[in-house]
């Protein structure tokens, strides 16, 4: 054997040593991030004309870079909307890394994309959605959201010739999830919002259109509405705000990034009546099912429309859909070409445990976050914000201001003891800081819960 594929050899047990070892670790510590001056003092150059070779670029990952990363399936990681993938999942992803598939065409990738897909029907039936609905996966909420508004905006387009001539609008609430700002740029589309932080209830959204000028009301294509706000677990009044979408001939999207996870719940699906009649849906799966990033999903009731507005056309690609070639495109339906068959870890793990696994882990949240509910309700110094929602709870250290909530996290965070951070919530007119959890993990346990509380005494 040559010594070039010896080195392979070595440097692939290395890694899987190194993936062995932090999968069966129960005792991962969170990071903290370097400044950049510090960490190229700790590692020297890297890239260099004759290379530095993969023994030493590994030991410098595992000896400084790694340390300088919050791991985000950490049971006291409970900032933002953590993650924690399941060990089949993150097995897996080394498998789909490893294979070397492009995902964009069945010409290519159909054993992988026959995978996802049996992983995307499951998510569709928990939605609801009518027969003919189907989805894709996508590199997350971002993607997924302006995925569906590209194809909510093109189908209003081809409504008539005015609409071509029109910058598109849509609206949601104060509450929905930063990215569909964004990607509201992106789509070159005006936003306005409904000023609510809470529940988006059908009664201001119809309000909001009453308002609207007669301009305005003609260049209106969609609502979007939250499955579960990142910030406080909020479900909105899908139903109702359906069936006003429906009266008022408007795309009717539903941001279900964070919250789609519930579905599976028995304790709180009956919040999420109105999901299935909606036009497009957003889920990440790598936020609560339980899978590696990246991987985020869109859902539509019609795919044709979704491929009407996203398939791509080119000389090179004609083969793709020649006699033979025929199957499903995920890149038909998403505004990707480029991509990975993100959805193979959530299919292996799928099927390595079962649906009713998941329901458990994921009810487990929902208790967590109850159980947290209570511990606060019970503790002296610190008060709930608004009753737990999903896995999110809002709550306050009674007399602290920004300042102290921020020299908290910081504090806990150097300690390596936990992530927590803090975010706001409007309350009247203004905006209070406020402090949350986010329960994701199942392994968190009561205890990390009550030493995170009681190190804000």
């Amino acid at each position: 054997m040559h010594k070039i594929d010896m080195d392979l050899v070595e440097m692939t047990m290395d890694v899987m040593k190194y993936a062995i070892d932090r999968l069966s670790s129960t005792q991962n510590k969170i990071g903290k991030p370097l400044k950049e001056e510090e960490l190229k003092a700790l590692v020297g150059d890297t890239i260099t004309k004759d290379g530095i070779g993969g023994e030493k670029a590994f030991n410098l990952w595992k000896k400084h870079l790694t340390k300088s990363n919050v791991p985000i399936d950490h049971p006291r990681h409970l900032a933002f909307v953590p993650a924690s993938p399941t060990r089949a999942a993150v097995m897996f992803d080394l498998v789909t890394s490893a294979s070397s598939i492009h995902g964009a065409y069945w010409m290519e990738g159909a054993g992988g994309i026959f995978c996802e897909n049996e992983a995307m029907r499951w998510m569709v039936s928990l939605t609801g959605l009518p027969k003919g609905a189907f989805g894709v996966f996508t590199s997350g909420g971002t993607a997924a959201n302006l995925s569906a508004i590209v194809t909510a905006r093109e189908y209003w387009r081809s409504l008539n010739e005015q609409n071509k001539l029109e910058k598109g609008l849509i609206i949601t609430s104060i509450g929905a999830h930063s990215s569909v700002k964004a990607m509201a740029k992106v789509a070159d589309i005006d936003v306005l919002l409904v000023d609510t932080e809470d529940r988006l209830q059908a009664s201001a959204l119809k309000d909001k259109i009453s308002g609207l000028t007669p301009h305005q009301r003609e260049r209106l294509f969609a609502v979007v509405a939250t499955g579960g706000t990142t910030n406080a677990g909020i479900i909105d009044d899908l139903e109702g705000i359906a069936n006003l979408c429906e009266a008022e001939h408007l795309w009717f999207h539903v941001d279900a990034a964070y919250g789609g996870g519930a579905l599976l719940a028995d304790s709180v699906r009956h919040e999420f009546k109105g999901i299935e009649k909606a036009d497009s849906i957003t889920i990440d799966p790598h936020k609560w099912m339980f899978s590696p990033y990246d991987c985020g999903a869109v859902i539509y009731k019609n795919p044709e429309l979704a491929k009407q507005a996203h398939a791509q056309e080119g000389s090179y690609l004609e083969i793709f859909k020649d006699e033979g070639a025929h199957g499903f495109n995920p890149t038909d339906y998403q505004i990707q070409l480029t991509r990975r068959v993100r959805g193979l870890p959530l299919w292996f793990s799928l099927a390595t445990h079962g649906t009713d696994r998941y329901k458990e882990a994921i009810e487990r949240g929902i208790e967590l976050a109850q159980i947290a509910g209570r511990m606060i309700d019970e503790k002296p110094h610190v008060e709930l914000v608004r009753a737990p929602s999903l896995s999110c709870v809002l709550y306050r250290r009674k007399g602290w201001h920004a300042e102290d909530y921020r020299h908290w996290t910081y504090e806990n965070h150097e300690k390596g003891f936990a992530l927590v951070t803090p975010t706001k919530w409007k309350t009247g007119d203004t905006f209070e800081t406020v402090s949350r959890f986010c329960f994701i993990n199942p392994d968190t346990t009561e205890e990390d819960i009550e030493a995170i509380l009681d190190s804000m005494v």
